[in-house]
């Protein structure tokens, strides 16, 4: 009988370390990028080594999981933004903001799956299957209160937003955030086009 309630509650916390090890890798790529040694990440995190390696056998393994992580971060953030901004616009700002960050995040990705082009490809259709609905959604919301343009994507908008971040990380000169935010200006209704 022991061995029942103990299974979920053990369940339980491989999920919160695995969520801590993920966040911490995360805060760690976006410090040091995604070449950030594994014990850095296991000090974030407060286990040690041989924890992440449990988890994560391989750096690519890391890379992918925290990618994956923060896709359904951004996933799960569109609906939530939308119920608790002000305007359906206020709740595209927030969740664009937060795709930025992801971008940063993500700075590096390809370098860490080098030679595995199939697996960087189902990556990447994985981001476009979970996010290009959700900023969908959010532009569609943010046209039907009349708040922005109706003749964009959600698409669009994300590899907009993908190219003005490209590269920044490499120009301290450029702010690719006040850039982003020039584009969502230029999204408002009544705003030329």
């Amino acid at each position: 009988m022991t061995g029942r309630t103990d299974a979920p509650r053990r369940r339980a916390d491989a999920r919160r370390n695995e969520e801590a090890l993920l966040e911490a890798a995360a805060a760690a790529f976006v410090a040091s990028g995604v070449d950030a040694p594994v014990r850095d990440v296991a000090a974030r995190a407060g286990v040690g080594v041989g924890t992440v390696y449990r988890h994560f056998p391989t750096r690519a393994d890391l890379v992918v999981a925290v990618y994956r992580h923060q896709v359904e971060a951004c996933v799960q953030a569109g609906p939530a933004y939308l119920a608790e901004a002000a305007s359906p616009y206020a709740a595209l700002a927030r969740w664009v903001d937060g795709f930025v960050d992801f971008l940063v995040t993500k700075h590096g990705l390809a370098g860490a799956l080098r030679g595995d082009a199939g697996r960087f490809e189902a990556l990447h259709a994985y981001f476009l299957e979970r996010l290009v609905p959700v900023c969908d959604e959010l532009l569609g919301a943010a046209a039907a209160a009349g708040e922005v343009r109706d003749d964009l994507s959600g698409y669009e908008l994300m590899r907009a937003v993908g190219n003005l971040c490209a590269g920044a990380e490499d120009d301290e000169g450029y702010d690719a955030r006040r850039l982003v935010g020039v584009l969502l200006a230029g999204l408002r209704a009544g705003s030329p086009g």
